[in-house]
């Protein structure tokens, strides 16, 4: 396969499993990837994500950008070289900070100008420096510039928004053209919570040649219904030949429901954050690992899973750990839930390989059903 090229070996319904070759390597489909913000998946090093079978990781534009810098990552060979890291990396473009730093930014048609969450100092996201930026820390995906509104935005600005997010999209491609390097550009579908808009959205998004395409702006305090039925919705409008990206949504089930629609990559920060504040996922359901009758549980967390937490440390011994506040915690909660979520994807792939998937999704839905 060449750099760039995604196959579907094998489909149920709408459920497709693929691979996708980058530079550093191919990506089974379906994936979950997990989040290392600024170069580090919370307290797992490279050997950790090794051992859950992270097949990428996802780290941030905008705070790369600000700590350590995109030119000190440039002259340390790029954010692989820097975090000992082999694997596939996909970043974002900063656009979801555009959004949920909004007290801190002002919008322009050249780009965003934004002050910094950790000084206050003043910066300045133009879609052709944002592809810099990337092209400097030297990931294998890079995201366009986009702007990703609210849920209860009105539909003139979402118009006008999704119509800026197309033009900065064009100017992210026009920056960084598909015979320029080995690096991956996907565009991203805005439109916020109108069917038409994301319609319109899409239909300037995959105008633009690009590797593959992104469903943004859900998950963004919207009903849970209403994010699965857009992004039901949406999917099938993204070309079939290319991967499909659903950006931060990463619940268990709303994974697999995304499968379902014919999603192909995930990300999220949830089981990372979840590990630490206790909550773990297992074959079988949440876990809330501080509650008193794990006190001497002496079970594996998760009898099903082959995860190093698991295969050596009992529900008791987690427990102790958390309501110690030992650090050995978050690496070990952590170590599963990022586990539980990459495995996740990778026994979805197989049942649609073998013709069962939505067998496989009823189960996750009796368990993790709302």
């Amino acid at each position: 396969m060449r750099i760039g090229e995604f196959s579907i070996l094998k489909s149920d319904d709408r459920a497709r499993a693929g691979v996708l070759k980058t530079a550093h390597g191919e990506v089974p489909t379906p994936v979950f990837m997990p989040v290392g913000t600024v170069g580090s998946v919370k307290s797992l090093g490279p050997d950790d994500l090794q051992d859950t079978k992270a097949g990428i990781i996802l780290g941030n534009t905008y705070h790369l950008y600000l700590r350590p810098g995109d030119e000190l990552l440039k002259r340390r060979g790029g954010l692989h070289e820097f975090m000992r890291w082999n694997g596939p990396i996909l970043t974002d473009s900063g656009g979801f900070q555009v959004f949920s730093l909004a007290g801190l930014r002002k919008l322009t048609e050249d780009g965003v100008e934004f002050a910094s969450h950790i000084n206050g100092s003043r910066h300045f996201f133009s879609p052709e420096k944002v592809v810099r930026i990337q092209e400097n820390i030297g990931s294998d995906i890079m995201m366009v510039l986009d702007e990703c509104v609210a849920y209860e935005q009105d539909y003139e600005y979402t118009r006008k928004s999704l119509e800026l997010t197309t033009r900065w999209a064009t100017r992210c491609r026009e920056a960084y053209p598909r015979d320029r390097g080995d690096q991956l550009m996907f565009g991203i579908v805005q439109g916020g919570f109108y069917p038409d808009l994301r319609r319109e959205s899409a239909e300037q998004i995959t105008d633009i040649d690009f590797e593959g395409y992104a469903i943004g702006g859900l998950s963004v305090g919207e009903p849970k219904q209403e994010m699965l039925e857009l992004m039901r919705y949406t999917a099938p409008l993204l070309p079939a030949e290319k991967p499909r990206y659903l950006m931060g949504v990463g619940k268990p089930l709303d994974i697999l429901e995304g499968i379902a629609a014919g999603i192909d990559m995930f990300d999220c920060v949830l089981p990372t954050r979840n590990a630490r504040n206790g909550t773990l996922y297992t074959s079988r359901g949440k876990v809330n690992i501080k509650r008193a009758e794990y006190r001497e549980d002496d079970r594996p967390l998760d009898p099903e899973c082959d995860c190093y937490a698991c295969r050596n440390f009992s529900r008791a011994y987690l427990r102790h750990l958390y309501v110690s506040r030992e650090l050995l915690s978050y690496r070990l909660n952590s170590l599963h839930n990022v586990h539980f979520f990459v495995n996740l994807a990778a026994k979805a792939r197989r049942a649609i390989v073998e013709g069962r998937f939505f067998s496989f999704l009823s189960s996750y839905r009796d368990i993790y059903g709302e």
